[in-house]
C-alpha cells in the first residue's frame, strides 16, 4: 500500500471515539425494533475481505444476541441444492422483534457461484429474474430491508489476503476458493453490475459502501442504517435497584470442586 494510503486510514482512538455514540444509537434502536415488534433485516455483501465480518461485529457486538442474530450460512447440502434457491434462507427471516445481519446472502447465486461456476448461466438468469419478486414479498409482509454491497480495490483487497496469509489469527479466513477468485476481480465486477441492474428496486435498494478504509466504511454504513430507520430513541425503562439487606454472602463450596 502506498505511504499516502497509510498515512490517512483512521487511526483506531478515531475509530473507537466515534464508534461509542453509534452503538448506543444501535442499543436504541434495537429497544425500538423490539417494543415496536418491527422485523429488521440487513445484508451484507462484498468480495473476499471487504470487512463484513467486521461490520457485523460493530453492529452485533453490544446488542443482545438473543435478538440480533448473525446469519453465515455454509455450503449447502445436497437436500438444499434440490429445494428452490431461497428456501434455506426462509427460515432464518427475523420474527418479530428481531434483527438478523446476514454475512452473505441469497445473493450467493449472483456472485461466487456463477463467477466459480458453482451454478448453470440458467441458473444465475432465473435467480436475477425472481429475486425482486422474492424481496417484494419480504417487504410487503413488513420486513425492513436494507442491502449493503462492501466495495474495496484489488490493491488493497491483494494486502487484506497476504495478511491473513501471514497472520496464524487470520489464517482460518483463507480457503482454496479465495485464492481461487484471486485472478477474478474484473468478472466478479461484471457480476456485481448485472446484479445491480436487476435487483436495486425501489422496495429494496442497493446502497454501496466503500471500505479501503474498514473503519471509515463501518461507521459510514452504521450512520446509514440508523438514518433510515424512524426515529428510534425510547426513555430507558426506570428500574429499582435498591441496596441488598445485610451484607454481601461469598461463594461456598461443599465437596472437592473449587473455582479456579
Amino acid at each position: 500500500m502506498a505511504k499516502d494510503a497509510k498515512k490517512d486510514r483512521m487511526g483506531k482512538g478515531e475509530y473507537l471515539e466515534k464508534l461509542a455514540p453509534l452503538q448506543l444509537e444501535l442499543n436504541q434502536m434495537a429497544r425500538w425494533v423490539q417494543q415496536s415488534g418491527k422485523r429488521v433485516l440487513v445484508l451484507i455483501e462484498g468480495r473476499d475481505t471487504a470487512g463484513k465480518g467486521g461490520v457485523i461485529a460493530a453492529i452485533s457486538d453490544t446488542l443482545n444476541p438473543r435478538q440480533c442474530h448473525v446469519v453465515a450460512l455454509g455450503k449447502p447440502s445436497e437436500r438444499e441444492r434440490s429445494q428452490w434457491y431461497f428456501q434455506r434462507y426462509v427460515p432464518h427471516l427475523p420474527a418479530a422483534g428481531e434483527i438478523v445481519l446476514m454475512d452473505r446472502s441469497w445473493y450467493n447465486r449472483a456472485g461466487v457461484e456463477p463467477v466459480m461456476g458453482f451454478c448453470s448461466p440458467e441458473q444465475a438468469e432465473a435467480f436475477l429474474d425472481q429475486v425482486p419478486r422474492f424481496e417484494q414479498l419480504l417487504v410487503d409482509d413488513g420486513i425492513l430491508l436494507f442491502k449493503y454491497w462492501l466495495c474495496v480495490d484489488q490493491a488493497q483487497q491483494e494486502q487484506r489476503f497476504a495478511e491473513r496469509l501471514a497472520d496464524p489469527m487470520k489464517r482460518w479466513k483463507l480457503s482454496p476458493i479465495d485464492l481461487q477468485a484471486r485472478d477474478k476481480y474484473a468478472a466478479y465486477t461484471a457480476a456485481r453490475e448485472t446484479m445491480l441492474k436487476a435487483s436495486h428496486r425501489a422496495h429494496a435498494p442497493w446502497t454501496l459502501v466503500d471500505f479501503n478504509d474498514q473503519r471509515r466504511g463501518r461507521l459510514k454504513l452504521i450512520r446509514h442504517l440508523l438514518d433510515r430507520l424512524p426515529d428510534t430513541a425510547i426513555p430507558d425503562e426506570a428500574i429499582e435497584f435498591p441496596p441488598l439487606v445485610g451484607e454481601p454472602l461469598k461463594e461456598r463450596y461443599k465437596g472437592k470442586l473449587r473455582p479456579l
